[in-house]
């Protein structure tokens, strides 16, 4: 699906873009990570080197519905945090956060201090995505791409029986609610959870619990936006919320432990 730009370039090519996806391989620069975006679909491949089939980059390479994805460089992120400083408020936190990301393990550090501070830390990470979101759709633009809604698969209704027999005349126990089978496993996840931090050391468990301190902080700061954004009629060619999974292939949704943390700024 193509359409004119409304400049005289290329027409634009109209992709359903997982845009959660999309935004998570714009934040993963780690060297041994590579991420594609398939230009018919919209779902996101990514490949990591040492786990994934070593003749998958030239598959994908070979077939042109696959798009490579240049992630936000660290250095350009690292300009994020220098750009945000100024707009903190508190004068004792902005001094700190300036001292924070002088040196190596910037990130890090930033983040650290902002752990304490819940409401600038969503600030922060509001702040950030709108930043990753403009990024993107400045990569987009340049490969003449144009984010659309993503198709909704609705599930129809199987069919009532005409007649139903003896057995289905006896009473049939209530359906499970949807609440009740998250529930389960919800807390089958936080068992499996438990039972893998118990092999952890202090080391991983702080990476560990670093990162789900990031996808807490990062949920309460889409909310915050989207909420902000409800009131104003969104534009036709706005791109569509953050929805679906991320597409992988055999490959974890990280990789490296720590030298990930390291080598993809997420804070």
């Amino acid at each position: 699906m193509e359409e004119e730009n409304g400049t005289g370039g290329p027409a634009l090519r109209g992709v359903p873009v997982d845009w959660e996806a999309l935004e998570d391989a714009f934040e993963n620069n780690a060297p041994e990570v590579h991420s594609y975006l398939h230009l018919l679909t919209g779902e996101v491949l990514r490949i990591v080197d040492g786990v994934a089939d070593p003749q998958m980059h030239a598959r994908i390479a070979a077939d042109s519905n696959y798009l490579r994805i240049d992630p936000v460089s660290s250095r350009e992120q690292y300009r994020w945090m220098e750009r945000y400083i100024p707009m903190v408020e508190d004068v004792e936190l902005r001094a700190k956060l300036a001292v924070s990301i002088d040196g190596k393990g910037a990130f890090r550090r930033f983040k650290d201090v902002l752990m304490s501070y819940g409401a600038e830390r969503e600030r922060w990470f509001a702040f950030r995505s709108e930043r990753l979101r403009i990024f993107m759709e400045a990569w987009l633009n340049a490969h003449a791409l144009r984010a659309v809604p993503r198709p909704i698969v609705v599930q129809e209704a199987p069919p009532e029986s005409a007649s139903p027999g003896p057995e289905s005349s006896k009473e049939a126990p209530p359906p499970e609610s949807r609440e009740g089978r998250k529930g389960r496993s919800s807390e089958s996840l936080r068992k499996t959870l438990r039972d893998v931090a118990e092999s952890l050391g202090p080391r991983d468990l702080e990476s560990v619990t670093a990162f789900a301190e990031f996808l807490k902080a990062r949920r309460a700061a889409r909310s915050f936006a989207h909420h902000a954004e409800a009131p104003q009629e969104a534009a036709p060619d706005a791109p569509p919320p953050d929805s679906g999974h991320l597409g992988a292939e055999g490959t974890p949704s990280s990789a490296g432990g720590d030298s990930v943390l390291e080598s993809e700024p997420r804070v």
